[in-house]
């Protein structure tokens, strides 16, 4: 089986961190092997707190982490994610 790994960024906006903040952090934890960067930032006037993620590895893995990030009550997750290089010619 071909491995289909990228490079990308993960946004997430918790709009209600008494919900979900351990959710996500557990989240993050089971898919810490994906996270190459994170920097989080609690936007306290708004009441959210804002988490950006450098990723690298498998689509299928990537996608399994924003899916379950984004089932979260008050979790919005929006990913982008680098064409897959072709490799040395």
């Amino acid at each position: 089986m071909t491995s289909d790994r990228r490079i990308g960024v993960v946004g997430i906006v918790i709009t209600r961190r008494e919900d979900s903040a351990v959710k996500v952090q557990d989240v993050l934890g089971e898919f810490a092997d994906a996270i190459v960067g994170r920097m989080g930032v609690p936007y306290r006037e708004r009441g959210v707190s804002v988490i950006a993620l450098i990723v690298d590895g498998d689509t299928d893995r990537i996608s399994a982490m924003t899916g379950r990030l984004g089932g979260l009550p008050g979790v919005n997750v929006r990913s982008a994610l680098a064409p897959q290089e072709s490799g040395p010619e």
